[in-house]
């Protein structure tokens, strides 16, 4: 059992910049990925960016590649910086953690976050 919490939503201004924290509770050495995800309102939830526990290795998305990078801190503690912020990255922001090994990067995530809001203006 894993339970991500995350934190560092907020309002900020197009160009601006955010950092996302996320920090698991639980099984922490049972978790194979980290990744986040969000969801824009009326929109599916799609993946942002993962990252492997124990490598490091890491993934992202096309539409954040450049702007958006995700670390881990501790084994425990994940970010997500987000750069260059653009209205478009306007959703909310879950953490999830993944304790299955799957060949698709943004499938079997079972633990998730409560979310946190991220907005941007133009």
């Amino acid at each position: 059992q894993v339970q991500p919490v995350e934190s560092g939503g907020g309002s900020v201004q197009a160009g601006g910049s955010l950092r996302l924290s996320c920090v698991a509770s639980g099984l922490i050495y049972s978790i194979d990925r980290y990744g986040w995800f969000r969801q824009a309102p009326g929109k599916e939830r799609e993946g942002v960016a993962g990252l492997y526990r124990g490598s490091g290795v890491t993934y992202y998305a096309d539409s954040v590649k450049g702007r958006f990078t995700i670390s881990r801190h501790n084994v425990n503690t994940v970010y997500l910086e987000m750069n260059s912020l653009k209205p478009e990255d306007t959703a909310m922001y879950y953490c999830a953690a993944a304790d299955r090994i799957s060949s698709q990067q943004w499938a079997g995530f079972d633990y998730w976050g409560q979310g946190t809001q991220v907005t941007v203006s133009s």
